[in-house]
């Protein structure tokens, strides 16, 4: 599946390694926009809408069947191997990458979330949203009047405002059947050969007061990922690039000047 993107570069034609960025659930490719921008200076870098997500097409959700959506994109814009970064679940989908095509990712970082299974729990979402009926026409004010009832996290809801179609005849603009009929596998994690390794240069970064990496995860993340080391960004939740901007795009930064010379797996 080919996927919709937001692509930017510099000037001029670059020698370093490129950057994929993959967001979280019910995010899209704008999401990490600032990331994008700053790397961009001087890479090449995309950011791509996930299946389901954003302006992408839509079709069953399993983290095996991204991986290859984001590959074939990649083989479509040119892209041999690049840095890949992802969040949440953009981050297992950067994982299973990795672990199935390790000659495509230059290095790996992923942000607050581990391979096994766990993530999103706290977003609580109600049963039979892609059921959910839609007034004749919608603005932003209108859509959180109808969500709030259904969700009363503030973030959570914005979230989900951000993918509903605005207007006349408004609705979902995503997959969002395939999204909820695909929750489990989102929540899971493959099972997985094993052989399975990624042993190029890995960065996990947590949030400090988020749940999604523990100790527990530590072990399987050294079988998957051998060179892997954690980075945890004191005070930040599951939404670190957003909750400590400039310590992020630090660690980003310093991670990518260290790898631009990696070979793949």
């Amino acid at each position: 599946m080919l996927l919709n993107v937001i692509e930017r570069g510099p000037d001029a034609p670059s020698t370093l390694p490129p950057v994929v960025l993959l967001h979280g659930l019910f995010g899209r490719a704008r999401n990490l926009g600032f990331v994008q921008r700053k790397l961009a200076a001087t890479r090449q870098t995309l950011a791509m809408d996930l299946r389901n997500h954003g302006n992408s097409p839509h079709g069953p959700m399993s983290y095996p069947a991204m991986a290859e959506d984001v590959l074939e994109t990649m083989h479509h814009y040119g892209m041999q191997k690049a840095m890949v970064l992802g969040h949440s679940m953009g981050g297992k989908t950067a994982m299973m990458l990795s672990l199935i095509h390790p000659q495509a990712v230059q290095s790996l970082l992923v942000v607050d979330i581990a391979p096994g299974q766990g993530g999103f729990a706290r977003m609580d979402l109600p049963p039979g949203l892609d059921k959910l009926a839609f007034p004749p026409h919608l603005d932003l004010r209108s859509a959180d009047e109808l969500l709030r009832p259904l969700i009363a996290n503030d973030a959570v809801r914005q979230l989900m405002i951000q993918n509903i179609r605005m207007g006349d005849n408004p609705g979902w603009a995503i997959g969002m059947h395939d999204i909820l009929a695909g929750m489990p596998a989102m929540m899971g994690w493959p099972t997985l050969p094993a052989s399975a390794q990624y042993s190029g240069p890995t960065l996990f970064i947590r949030g400090e007061t988020s749940p999604y990496i523990q100790p527990t995860n530590y072990p399987q993340m050294r079988h998957l990922f051998p060179h892997y080391r954690l980075e945890t960004i004191n005070g930040a939740g599951h939404w670190v690039h957003a909750d400590a901007p400039r310590r992020f795009m630090e660690l980003v930064e310093e991670f990518a000047t260290q790898t631009e010379n990696a070979t793949p797996a």
